[in-house]
């Protein structure tokens, strides 16, 4: 029974997480282009974001990009925010069949709840461009001086807040919601040897 009520506690802990790791951003990204021409130079931030998931969202349906959005949203929106709200619901309706059903719905969904830890993936893939930088150097001539034109790029990307919040939600949705099977299972074991 403690597992249980451990569970479901874990459960709430993890929306906790959740609202602010879809809010605050998950990752910002630099990339500035500096151009030297024969010593003189001139840097450009081309990009300066920083990017939460909600705010992707957005950003994605704006470029009419739908389908990446409706994905990402019903991935790490819906799905998460429907496991909470069929847990919660499950909690409160201990040994009834209606939190049997909730829990198998529940397990039918959470497959799909990996995507979440996808979505994570996605954004420690964009982090490893971390300090990528390229270089062109070019020689020209232009009414018989040479000149050197060095131009360069370069990547730079960090985990915001946002990041780490939803990934302590991950991993706490994911805990709470085995401690709260492991105890549904148990009770049900428990209840079929007393009818045997």
């Amino acid at each position: 029974m403690i597992r249980r009520h451990i569970g479901f506690g874990l459960n709430i802990i993890a929306l906790g997480l959740f609202i602010p790791g879809i809010i605050l951003p998950m990752f910002s990204l630099n990339m500035e282009m500096a151009a030297t021409l024969s010593g003189a130079s001139i840097s450009s931030s081309l990009v300066d974001k920083e990017l939460s998931i909600m705010a992707t969202i957005d950003e994605l349906w704006h470029d009419q990009r739908l389908l990446v959005a409706l994905l990402i949203f019903v991935f790490s929106v819906v799905i998460p925010l429907l496991k909470t709200t069929l847990v919660s619901i499950a909690y409160f309706q201990p040994g009834s069949r209606l939190e049997r059903v909730l829990f198998n719905i529940v397990a039918s969904i959470g497959k799909w709840s990996m995507a979440d830890v996808f979505v994570i993936a996605v954004f420690l893939a964009i982090l490893s461009t971390n300090h990528a930088e390229t270089t062109n150097s070019n020689e020209f001539s232009l009414f018989g001086f040479k000149l050197a034109l060095d131009v360069s790029t370069q990547t730079l990307s960090n985990a915001g807040q946002g990041f780490y919040y939803f990934t302590a939600y991950c991993l706490v949705s994911l805990l709470g919601t085995h401690l709260a099977f492991s105890a549904i299972k148990n009770n049900t074991s428990a209840n079929q040897t007393q009818i045997d």
